[in-house]
C-alpha cells in the first residue's frame, strides 16, 4: 500500500507557511508575542484592566533585548543555527533598528506619561549586556536561571503598574512563569550542543546528555503542577489559576521531542509558544467558563 502525499497546491501551502514562521521566529517577532502573552495572561489571573501601553512596553522591550543578542551570539548560531545566522546577517541591521525603535519609543511614551517606576525601564538594557556581553550564558545553570527570572519581572512589572505589586496573585505568577522558562531555557539547550561544546559553555545538556535533560525537566516540570495545585488548595487563590496547569500538559507534551536533530521551528516556535498557547487558554476559559 503507498503511502499517499499531498498535491502540489497542499505543499506549497505548506512551505509558504513554513516560510512565515520562519520569519516570525528569526526575526523575534514571535518571542515578543510570547512576552505579550505573560501579560495577557497575569492581567486575567490577577483580575486587573487589560491596557494596550503595558503591552507595547515589554513587546518593544523583548524585541531589542533578543535583537541584540541574535548579534552576539551570531558566531554561534552559524554553528547552531545556520538559518538564523544567515537570516540575521541578511535582515538584521534593520531588525535592529527596529527593536531599538520600538524601545525608546516605550520609553518615551512611559515618561511622558509620567509612569511610576519608568526608570525601571533601563531594566532590558541591563538585561541585554549581561546576558550577551557579561558572560552570565557561560554561567552553568545561571543562564537557564537569569532568563527565568528576566521572564518573571514582567507578571512584576504588570503587578507594579496595576499598583498590585504584592498581592499573591501576582506573586504566584511571577514564580510560575521564573520556574517554567528556566525549564523551557534548559531544554531550548539541547539544540545547541555543538555550538556550545565549542564555544566552552557549560549547559545541561553538555554536562548530562539530552535523554537525563529531558528526564529531570520533566520532573521539574510536574513538581511545578504540584506546586500550583497545593497553592490552589491551600491558599485564596482562584481555581482560575488551575488553567496554568493547561502549559505543564503542553510542556509535557513537548520535552520528549526535544533532540538536537529538532530544527528552529521546533525551539522557536513550539517551545517557545507555551506561554501563547497558555494565554489562548487563560483567555477562552475567561469568556467560556467564568
Amino acid at each position: 500500500m503507498t503511502t499517499p502525499t499531498a498535491n502540489p497546491t497542499e505543499r506549497q501551502w505548506l512551505a509558504s507557511l513554513q516560510r512565515a514562521l520562519r520569519v516570525l521566529v528569526h526575526s523575534n517577532l514571535f518571542i515578543s508575542l510570547a512576552t505579550m502573552s505573560v501579560v495577557v495572561t497575569t492581567v486575567v489571573l490577577a483580575d486587573l484592566p487589560l491596557e494596550a501601553l503595558p503591552l507595547f512596553i515589554v513587546f518593544g522591550a523583548t524585541l531589542f533585548v533578543y535583537t541584540v543578542n541574535r548579534f552576539t551570539d551570531l558566531e554561534e548560531d552559524e554553528a547552531n543555527v545556520p538559518e538564523r545566522a544567515s537570516f540575521t546577517k541578511r535582515y538584521g541591521r534593520f531588525l535592529l533598528a527596529l527593536a531599538v525603535g520600538c524601545y525608546v519609543v516605550a520609553i518615551a511614551v512611559a515618561v511622558s506619561q509620567g509612569l511610576p517606576g519608568a526608570v525601571y525601564l533601563l531594566l532590558p538594557l541591563v538585561v541585554a549586556i549581561l546576558y550577551s556581553v557579561g558572560g552570565v550564558k557561560e554561567l552553568f545553570l545561571v543562564k537557564n536561571g537569569f532568563v527565568g527570572l528576566a521572564w518573571g519581572a514582567i507578571p512584576l512589572g504588570v503587578g507594579y503598574y496595576s499598583q498590585q505589586l504584592w498581592t499573591l496573585e501576582i506573586l504566584v505568577i511571577t514564580g510560575y512563569v521564573t520556574a517554567m522558562i528556566t525549564v523551557a531555557a534548559v531544554i531550548f539547550d539541547v539544540k545547541d550542543i555543538p555550538g556550545d561544546r565549542a564555544e566552552g559553555i557549560a549547559t545541561v545538556p553538555n554536562r548530562l546528555g539530552p535523554a537525563a535533560t529531558r528526564r529531570y525537566s520533566q520532573v521539574a516540570n510536574v513538581a511545578i503542577g504540584v506546586a500550583v495545585v497545593a497553592l490552589v488548595v491551600g491558599t485564596g487563590l482562584s481555581l482560575e489559576f488551575l488553567a496554568l496547569l493547561a502549559m505543564n500538559g503542553y510542556v509535557a507534551a513537548y520535552i520528549p521531542f526535544a533532540t538536537p536533530e529538532r530544527g528552529p521551528l521546533y525551539y522557536g516556535f513550539v517551545v517557545d509558544g507555551e506561554h501563547v498557547f497558555l494565554a489562548a487558554v487563560v483567555l477562552a476559559l475567561e469568556w467560556l467558563v467564568w
